[in-house]
């Protein structure tokens, strides 16, 4: 199984090995296969249905891809929350790309825990929602750098005179912020 990649550690599901099988040795992690690895990418490259700059890799919600047999594979998503929309979209994108590539049998399941956290988010997700014009959230990982300033830096002047405008924007998951030097309003995705 091929597991997440971001700053936190997640757990493999307690499941029984594909038919055919051997379980690993000493009840370890085994090593991702090659198809595991391919199909990893092609439901990771899926762009998140509500921020389409960031793939579900990089904003951290692909958990992991199973090969659970021949032409079957089972793929972990963890929501940015409990009540994400977006989760059902996903699921559906993830589905199509991996039948598209000849898996017929492919289960998508949501998983809540661990939960997710923006610290989730690659550092090339947050440069690209810098470029896009969205504030990138601030990291919240107590083992990481902790931000000198409370204050958001505008993605378009790189100013941090800004103000809160609403506490939601166009998603639950988002801010809506105006900076005071270039007047400039943005979203600002909040820290989980």
């Amino acid at each position: 199984m091929v597991t997440g990649t971001g700053s936190r550690p997640t757990a493999a599901p307690a499941t029984p090995p594909a038919s055919g099988a051997e379980p690993p040795p000493g009840g370890g992690e085994t090593r991702p296969t090659a198809l595991e690895t391919e199909l990893r990418a092609l439901a990771g490259a899926v762009p998140d249905p509500e921020l389409p700059v960031l793939t579900l890799e990089e904003l951290g919600v692909l958990r992991a891809v199973e090969v659970r047999g021949p032409g079957k594979v089972r793929v972990e998503l963890t929501p940015t929350y409990t009540g994400c929309p977006a989760i059902e979209t996903m699921s559906e994108d993830i589905e199509r790309v991996l039948r598209d590539r000849g898996i017929p049998d492919v289960s998508v399941v949501t998983v809540l825990s661990p939960a997710w956290s923006t610290d989730d988010i690659s550092a090339e997700g947050r440069r690209k929602l810098a470029e896009f014009g969205i504030a990138p959230p601030r990291p919240v990982a107590a083992d990481g750098p902790v931000p000198l300033s409370l204050s958001i830096r505008c993605p378009h002047c790189g100013s941090t005179d800004t103000e809160l405008l609403s506490r939601f924007s166009s998603t639950a998951c988002k801010a809506l912020r105006r900076c005071a030097a270039c007047r400039e309003p943005f979203d600002h995705f909040k820290e989980l």
